[in-house]
């Protein structure tokens, strides 16, 4: 999936989350605003603009090559997504649940909040 033609919210979130689990830096920061946020929920901000999100996942892509997220639940609230993932760093390595929080602005992803 590509973000260069018009998709809806949930087709940006899938397109980002399946260039995540595939280490595509370049085709995953696609999917993202130049001034994007990454926050979270409630609390620190973690990245804010492009280079700071690619910096952010270069350095967990290369730390964790087997890292991936499995999507167990996909919510559309009004102009939101909300996704509910579980992630692993590796297969029998630290594992959690996240569900990641989704704005939109442009036709890009502008903001996500992760509640951890």
């Amino acid at each position: 999936m590509s973000a260069s033609v018009s998709l809806s919210n949930a087709d940006l979130v899938a397109g980002q989350l399946e260039a995540y689990n595939a280490q595509d830096l370049d085709a995953f920061c696609a999917f993202y605003a130049d001034d994007a946020v990454l926050g979270a929920y409630g609390g620190d901000t973690l990245a804010v603009g492009l280079a700071a999100i690619r910096e952010r996942h270069r350095k967990l892509f290369a730390d964790f090559p087997q890292n991936h997220a499995r999507l167990v639940h996909r919510a559309i609230v009004g102009g939101h997504v909300v996704d509910h993932e579980d992630v692993s760093r590796a297969p029998g390595g630290e594992a959690f649940q996240v569900c990641a929080v989704y704005s939109f602005a442009g036709g890009k992803i502008a903001r996500v909040d992760f509640v951890k």
